[in-house]
């Protein structure tokens, strides 16, 4: 088994930009840092993937913008892969899976920003790929949502996504579950 472990989307959107403040679970964040952490103690290959809006005018996630930009604490560290994205999944429009099949990965861990969107899809997608995938149920996060159809609680809307992603696309675990299957050299 090579694994890489996929950072979506730890924006600055999430942390300042107001529309999108990331609730749930409470220490999404600090599991991100320590699951990229104990990844590089074991040297498994690291993808930072950043989303970019392709909409003229666009208010989140315009290139070159402060809340575009990975959080400082992101931002600091030095990716073994940079993906840049226009779409929800991180394989659609990418140059990702034929990267992660050049390196011989074949299981893909994905934290990051948002459980229900661009986790979920790039999940599902690497999961339509033939990989295997770990979703990191406390190294992702959501918010509380609210539109047309609807409204959601964070938590709510975690969790029905969790249960979504163990019935057939991901092995859905704990960062404390998933760090014992790392690679130790």
């Amino acid at each position: 088994m090579k694994r890489a472990l996929i950072v979506v989307d730890v924006q600055n959107e999430y942390f300042e930009g107001g529309a999108l403040p990331i609730s749930y679970p409470p220490n999404s964040f600090e599991n991100i840092k320590t699951a990229i952490a104990e990844a590089q103690k074991v040297g498994e290959m690291i993808v930072f993937v950043q989303h970019t809006s392709l909409k003229e005018n666009a208010g989140a996630f315009a290139r070159g913008s402060h809340l575009w930009e990975f959080h400082d604490a992101i931002k600091a560290i030095k990716p073994d892969l940079y993906i840049e994205k226009n779409h929800a999944s991180s394989f659609v429009g990418t140059d990702l899976n034929y990267r992660l099949r050049a390196l011989g990965i074949d299981t893909v861990s994905i934290i990051g920003y948002m459980t229900q969107n661009c986790c979920d899809a790039t999940a599902r997608d690497a999961s339509q790929l033939g990989y295997t995938v770990e979703f990191l149920s406390d190294a992702n996060g959501t918010l509380d949502f609210e539109n047309n159809a609807g409204s959601v609680s964070a938590e709510a809307l975690h969790r029905a996504f969790l249960v979504a992603q163990a019935f057939g696309f991901s092995r859905v675990l704990t960062l404390n579950e998933w760090i014992p299957l790392l690679k130790k050299d």
